[in-house]
């Protein structure tokens, strides 16, 4: 077979055939393929799409491009969840500790940022020492010892997973409905999970901004779950606006520490409590999902799940002291404060512009190499819907570097929308397809 061949075949909008697939993901994970070939590829993808049956054999494809782990020598039932990826969407760090405390092993194959989109892995490396590389030995035996485990994509599991990854990133071609369900879907089938849930973003911030495309991502998703005889479940969730109020690395840990603390914002916890709540239910802990919620409420009040978090970040070589102390995380040299330019209701927030507006500070990575600053970010509390008089603060801005602040200021507010008429707030979850 030949490169050349399927980006023609897919760039004039035939269907790729299972053989092709199947040798396309045999090819470049075996480094047989440059990146150049690939992300013609890729973009082919991205303009034509894919079938149901081309998506599938992509993500059975991907899944069974390395190791495929079975956790059940070590844990009877494994829970997961994954987002499809948001601005400010620090979940996994809370929601993992909680599920974790309740009894359930929480084993996670988590990523690197995407374009605007932030990283569980990128965030978690704010903590001095702490890393995500480890071999399926050490998965197991970590899993097995604290019941915890947030990893990356090694060589060992979906090895192709990890260098599409990478080069969507930098391609424009993060945003393919069928390259998103593949790249969550099959690290969840070569990770072992036997229920996963699914945290599926809708709005500007996210990759799928209507209802009607977020829909059918997450029915696309639920049923190549289905298929491969796990539990799926998934949420349909806003990204209009950022979930929390921070944006940025450190930030989004220190945010995540303190609604472990019962101190965080309450949106945030809300949602938290939601995707918690059916992964609870889901691996049978509770009868119901509104049983699993107040499961979770009762782990964190008792300080269960804040202990879970510590030892993940003491398992995986993390300075815990700075976890103790987040004032010992990395900070910005300068703070300054947003303000209103304007007196009105907030009405709409452009989410994706207020990630960039994140990576150009230094939050993110603009090409594949980039090294993050993992001090910079916002504290934006401003929500739709909110009132604010001119002069009124919106949020902070932390940089190190001034004029890359003062962009950052002008790019935030460029991305608020106000009105002088009232503007009801936004839900956080919309639907739940199962």
């Amino acid at each position: 077979m030949s490169i050349i061949d399927l980006i023609e075949k897919k760039r004039d909008g035939v269907e790729l055939l299972t053989d092709e697939i199947n040798w396309f993901i045999t090819a470049y994970t075996a480094n047989d393929i440059p990146d150049y070939q690939v992300a013609a590829l890729l973009m082919a993808i991205y303009f034509r799409g894919m079938s149901r049956r081309e998506t599938v054999d992509l993500t059975l494809a991907i899944a069974g491009s390395g190791d495929q782990l079975d956790l059940h020598d070590v844990a009877p039932f494994v829970v997961d969840k994954h987002s499809s990826g948001g601005v400010g969407d620090k979940t996994t760090l809370v929601v993992q500790p909680l599920v974790a405390a309740c009894g359930i092993p929480v084993g996670k194959m988590s990523g690197r940022g995407l374009g605007s989109s932030g990283g569980t892995l990128d965030k978690m490396e704010s903590i001095n020492g702490w890393h995500f590389e480890m071999s399926l030995a050490q998965f197991k035996q970590q899993l097995a010892a604290i019941g915890l485990v947030l990893s990356g994509q090694t060589t060992e599991l979906a090895p192709a997973d990890g260098k599409l990854y990478a080069l969507r990133d930098v391609t424009g071609t993060v945003a393919s409905m069928p390259l998103i369900a593949a790249s969550i879907m099959s690290k969840k089938l070569a990770s072992g999970a036997d229920a996963i849930v699914l945290d599926v973003k809708m709005g500007s911030g996210a990759f799928m901004h209507s209802l009607d495309e977020a829909r059918q991502l997450a029915q696309i998703m639920v049923a190549i779950g289905k298929d491969a005889g796990r539990q799926t479940v998934a949420l349909i969730s806003d990204m209009n606006q950022p979930l929390g109020h921070a944006i940025g690395n450190a930030l989004e840990v220190r945010e995540a520490i303190d609604t472990l603390h019962g101190r965080g914002p309450h949106s945030f916890w809300e949602h938290c409590l939601d995707v918690a709540g059916q992964m609870i239910m889901l691996a049978g802990k509770t009868k119901t999902v509104a049983e699993g919620k107040a499961l979770a409420t009762a782990v964190r009040d008792q300080g269960l799940a804040w202990q879970k978090f510590r030892d993940m970040v003491i398992a995986q070589d993390g300075d815990v002291t700075q976890v103790d102390n987040p004032d010992t995380l990395p900070q910005a040299r300068y703070v300054e404060p947003l303000l209103a330019p304007c007196a009105g209701t907030l009405a709409a927030m452009d989410a994706t512009a207020v990630g960039w507006a994140c990576v150009r500070l230094g939050g993110g990575r603009m090409a594949k190499g980039d090294q993050i600053d993992h001090a910079v970010g916002f504290i934006l509390p401003a929500k739709i819907g909110d009132n604010f008089q001119a002069g009124d603060t919106l949020g902070t801005i932390h940089a190190n570097d001034l004029d890359k602040l003062r962009q950052a200021r002008a790019d935030l507010l460029a991305a608020l929308t106000w009105s002088n008429d009232p503007v009801p707030p936004l839900p956080h979850i919309y639907e739940v397809i199962t």
